[in-house]
């Protein structure tokens, strides 16, 4: 098993390779050439900038069994149909039972940007210590389950 984290932006770099050490599972962090990022336990892999270079690349690397922590509900998808485990930055795991309604959600809102004369919508709040808690209590869970699995 390997841990692949879609890592630009992502704020639970540092908690997932915690918990991998702890697992001894190996880390692979995935970002563009936008970002910088250093580790001293995961491999990281730069990705050439391009739309969705650094989706593909994670795609086209996770298989059966393996982890990929994504805010992106299409990679999710994506590693889901791979036979991978998905987990967003919020700890909502990722299951065949709910994907597709968090993609027809991901494509009424997009749809309702885009008929607003005026796109002034507000992102998400500032992540606090309880969200951290939440994703890494989530993602021990994970762990042991997909283990548990092999």
């Amino acid at each position: 098993m390997t841990i692949y984290v879609d890592a630009d932006a992502c704020p639970v770099v540092r908690i997932v390779e915690r918990a991998a050490k702890e697992y001894k599972i190996n880390v692979c962090l995935l970002c563009d050439t936008n970002h910088v990022l250093q580790s001293d336990y995961s491999e990281i892999r730069i990705i050439g900038a391009g739309a969705d270079a650094v989706d593909f690349a994670l795609i086209n690397l996770c298989k059966s069994g393996d982890i990929v922590v994504t805010q992106d509900y299409g990679v999710a998808a994506m590693a889901l149909g791979k036979g991978a485990y998905g987990i967003h930055q919020s700890g909502k795991w990722y299951t065949n039972d709910n994907i597709n309604q968090l993609l027809m959600e991901r494509h009424i809102a997009k749809a309702a940007r885009r008929a607003k004369s005026k796109n002034h919508l507000k992102g998400p709040g500032k992540r606090t210590k309880e969200d951290d808690e939440r994703f890494e209590e989530s993602f021990r869970k994970l762990i042991i389950y997909a283990a548990g699995k092999e």
